[in-house]
């Protein structure tokens, strides 16, 4: 057999133009430049205080917005409770006059029947009202009705002398008293509730001096 006289041009056919030595990896991984990897040489990232300044900004508007809601509602419980004190005051205002309607309007019917209250006081005193008759009946009928309104009389003899609810038509000195005292009742008083509807006319006594 007769031998290729250049056996190196034969191998570069072969191998593409690589020598023999040389393998196929070695040709696929081409040399890189010696650059470190950024999880080998790279320092790790720290936070910068941007983050600190951005949690800040939001929460300042937050804490403004609590505060103007925290004094809205202050205002309106402040504007409750004077509505409460004010609607308050109105019932018991209103409970009031209807109080002072009622007993002057009792005033007035009681002024009204002075005369009959009268004449009654008159026919008891003289004894024409004795118990069972028909006009014993109706007269103590007729002052039970008062009496449900608040009407009461008074006035009596050997009470304390009061300005207030007594008119004194005559005076007198006696040593038996040592205050002025009602000594006889002319005509008796009339009350309706704590309003005087007409002062007992008496005459009192005086201590002597």
């Amino acid at each position: 057999m007769t031998e290729t006289p250049f056996p190196e041009q034969h191998d570069r056919r072969d191998g593409g133009g690589h020598s023999p030595s040389s393998s196929p990896d070695d040709a696929a991984a081409p040399a890189s430049p010696d650059v470190a990897s950024p999880e080998e040489g790279a320092a790790p990232e720290q936070p910068s205080d941007g983050g600190h300044e951005h949690e800040a900004l939001v929460t300042e508007p937050i804490h403004d917005e609590l505060a103007a809601l925290r004094r809205e509602v202050a205002e309106r419980t402040e504007d409750l409770q004077r509505l409460q004190a004010e609607y308050v005051n109105y019932r018991k205002r209103v409970e009031r006059d209807r109080l002072v309607a009622r007993d002057l309007t009792v005033v007035a019917f009681v002024e009204g029947f002075l005369p009959v209250l009268d004449d009654i006081d008159s026919a008891r005193a003289h004894g024409d009202l004795a118990e069972g008759t028909p006009f014993a009946a109706i007269a103590e009928k007729f002052e039970g009705v008062l009496a449900k309104f608040g009407w009461e009389r008074y006035g009596a003899k050997g009470e304390p002398f009061d300005p207030n609810v007594h008119e004194a038509l005559m005076h007198s000195h006696s040593p038996d008293v040592t205050e002025t005292t009602v000594a006889e009742v002319f005509q008796a008083g009339h009350r309706a509730g704590d309003r005087i509807v007409r002062a007992a006319r008496v005459a009192v006594v005086d201590p002597e001096a």
